[in-house]
């Protein structure tokens, strides 16, 4: 089966990284944290889970990074609202750079190759 097949469990969404296919279960486990960790973080906004037909929190992988990033802040020490708030601010510098740099690039003179000699 490759990733392109649409008939497998996961549909073809082996490669989206905003797939939510992870349970809270999995995601905590994979984390090494708490279910409570990622419900607080959820109650802060960081992460928004996708809820699944049966109404279980879903995480994707892009989420995790996310939930990971916080849960560093969290071990150094930083109280968990906070950590959030740097993880959101964090995540919107990374988009603005990425705008910045696009925005150049297509401003950018286009120049004429040199004459072939």
């Amino acid at each position: 089966m490759t990733a392109e097949n649409t008939t497998g469990p996961l549909g073809g969404h082996l490669d989206d990284d905003d797939y939510p296919a992870y349970t809270m279960g999995r995601a905590a486990e994979m984390l090494g944290t708490t279910q409570g960790f990622l419900r607080a973080i959820g109650d802060a906004r960081l992460i928004t889970p996708l809820r699944s037909a049966g109404g279980h929190r879903r995480y994707s992988r892009y989420q995790l990074r996310i939930a990971a990033r916080a849960r560093e802040l969290v071990d150094q020490g930083t109280p968990i609202e906070s950590a959030c708030r740097i993880v959101i601010l964090e995540d919107q510098l990374e988009e603005a750079q990425r705008l910045n740099a696009e925005y150049r690039n297509a401003a950018a003179p286009v120049t004429d190759p040199p004459p072939a000699t």
